[in-house]
């Protein structure tokens, strides 16, 4: 009999060191790194924006669209990878003297918790909302302002949406839109 304990115990430490490698190996193959298949886009609805400042908030997958969607006092733009919203950029003409921090209020998920600039931005770590230098629509007394939300994005970075915001707010100042209600 004492020939066979030794057995059972190690046959019995073998088959739980089998199990415990054969769950890593299958929870492996459930998580395997999907990439990227498409290529980030350089323009959102015709606004210029920096590869490099879009790319953090995308997911991988295999295909990106991206979608106008404009109502009256906003020109909208959507992202959407495989089917799944994942962001959206939005401008529009608000009352003149409005603050962002109001406009963010009315707009956001979430209460965006920093700022940058004395307030003309204020941004999380997936939203941000700015207000335009110079894009004035004087018939009507309003003021453009901008949006990136990545509502669909698991990404969640301050610095980065801060820094997309700034670019994305200043691509609009040089843009049509703009100087459009300067001419009303």
């Amino acid at each position: 009999m004492k020939s066979h304990r030794p057995t059972a115990r190690k046959s019995s430490t073998v088959s739980i060191a089998a199990l415990t490698i054969l769950v890593f190996l299958l929870a492996g193959c459930g998580e395997e790194e999907q990439k990227r298949e498409y290529a980030v886009p350089g323009t959102l609805c015709g606004t210029t924006v920096d590869r490099d400042d879009l790319a953090p908030f995308l997911p991988a997958g295999r295909k990106i669209t991206v979608k106008e969607r404009s109502y009256s006092g906003s020109k909208g733009c959507q992202v959407i990878v495989d089917d799944k919203l994942i962001m959206t950029t939005t401008q529009m003409w608000m009352e003149e003297g409005t603050t962002t921090a109001l406009f963010a209020a009315r707009q956001s998920f979430d209460t965006p918790d920093k700022s940058t600039e004395n307030g003309r931005f204020v941004y999380s770590g997936f939203e941000a909302f700015g207000k335009t230098r110079g894009c004035v629509d004087t018939r009507y007394k309003q003021e453009l302002y901008t949006v990136v939300q990545a509502e669909g994005s698991r990404h969640r970075d301050a610095e980065a949406m801060k820094h997309l915001i700034l670019a994305f707010t200043g691509e609009i100042e040089k843009s049509a839109e703009c100087t459009a209600g300067a001419e009303s």
